[in-house]
């Protein structure tokens, strides 16, 4: 069954969900450096049942918060330039001109132009992983040996962005909030459970016009073997 289908979002209470000052800048000027923000109601708040997706439009100046209900659950970020869909967010690019793989507050997501596509405004957590591609089909089969039907980001991915006409050969390395990926000295890469409690946010400005695609990704290992629901707001 594809568990897939944009119905499966639902609307969740705002409750203590607050986007933090973020979502506020555009608004009401606050300085997104300073560590203290007001609070600002979500435009709107949902959240993705485990093993999904979606895809939207984020206006340049709103932010996107994504929460980690539960813990340790990771969700996979792509974004694609709404007037220009060959322009793709850069894990490359983003991490280039960071000099460093772990990306968090005041850091900028790049495209694969060179050109901002996200501002980290705000994070809880300060380790998500920018190297791995997100899981498919072929991943569950090589990695895990899983030859029966297993859901995917990739797959959730791909369907969502369709819409938008976006091919599934176009989406690049995505931003995977609230993954823990460590590396040795030697290079070998572990996969270790994610650092994210119940509640914790990341929270990013969009800084052009932007067509988001958003995961509660299905690899098991990513998520320390049990699959649990994401939040996201737009502010």
């Amino acid at each position: 069954m594809d568990r897939s289908v944009s119905k499966i979002e639902r609307q969740v209470p705002v409750r203590a969900l607050n986007c933090g000052g973020g979502c506020a800048n555009r608004r009401i000027g606050i300085n997104t450096r300073s560590p203290r923000r007001a609070p600002l109601q979500p435009i709107m708040t949902k959240t993705l049942a485990p093993q999904t997706g979606t895809a939207f439009e984020l206006a340049k100046g709103q932010s996107l918060r994504v929460i980690d209900l539960e813990g340790e659950q990771v969700a996979d970020l792509v974004a694609f330039n709404t007037s220009d869909k060959n322009e793709w967010l850069s894990s490359g690019r983003s991490i280039d001109y960071a000099s460093r793989i772990y990306l968090t507050t005041g850091d900028i997501l790049y495209s694969n132009r060179s050109r901002p596509m996200f501002t980290i405004l705000q994070d809880d957590v300060r380790r998500h992983d920018f190297l791995l591609t997100p899981c498919s089909r072929e991943t569950f089969a090589i990695i895990y040996g899983q030859k029966d039907y297993h859901p995917s980001c990739f797959e959730n991915l791909a369907k969502h962005l369709a819409r938008f006409g976006i091919a599934s050969d176009s989406i690049p390395t995505t931003f995977n909030i609230f993954m823990n990926v460590e590396i040795d000295t030697a290079g070998k890469m572990s996969i270790l459970p994610p650092r994210s409690k119940a509640g914790d946010a990341i929270t990013l400005r969009a800084e052009m016009d932007l067509i988001v695609g958003l995961t509660a990704c299905s690899a098991e290992q990513s998520n320390n073997y049990k699959f649990k629901p994401i939040g996201y707001q737009i502010c």
